[in-house]
């Protein structure tokens, strides 16, 4: 792993920010996590995201992974968020936590724990389907929360936390 190379490249990234894609190309050679001084956490910082904002996309310690919250923005399709309301941005936020978790070595299996933050409590059968769909079985602990406004006036928010599983010898 890299030790930290700089304040501005260890700061989080929204996971919501806007970011065109000429600027992500130029970030791409920028490394997927960096390591905290001290070594105890590593900080993923994805390279399509703009890296102004100041948070990681996910932040780990030990086993255990601490994902930043997700719209449902389709990062290859000009980041905007995906149409369909609240079961398709579902659908997207964890795809997104798909590519995060597999560049950690981690799979969306890992995830113990989500918080969903709904902008209307009426899209939660809708955003219940999406979810059950999005995650094997056995279901994550998760706690759902109607909130006054998201940004980018998206449909819901959701947030996980993920503990790596041992790895079985070969």
């Amino acid at each position: 792993m890299r030790h930290l190379f700089s304040a501005a490249a260890s700061l989080a990234i929204c996971p919501a920010a806007v970011c065109h894609a000429a600027e992500a190309q130029e970030r791409a050679v920028a490394p997927a996590s960096v390591q905290a001084p001290g070594g105890d956490r590593t900080h993923y910082v994805d390279p399509t995201l703009d890296p102004k904002y100041p948070f990681s996309a996910a932040v780990v310690v030990g086993d255990t992974i601490y994902l930043a919250g997700q719209l449902g923005v389709d990062r290859s399709a000009g980041r905007g968020l995906v149409e369909g309301g609240a079961g398709a941005q579902t659908t997207q936020i964890f795809k997104n936590y798909e590519a995060a978790l597999n560049a950690l070595g981690s799979d969306l299996s890992d995830i113990v724990k989500c918080t969903v933050f709904l902008g209307d409590m009426s899209d939660y059968a809708e955003m219940n389907e999406a979810y059950a769909a999005a995650l094997p079985s056995p279901k994550p602990a998760r706690s759902t929360v109607g909130v006054d406004g998201l940004a980018r006036d998206a449909a819901l928010e959701v947030e996980c936390v993920a503990v790596r599983r041992p790895k079985e010898e070969e």
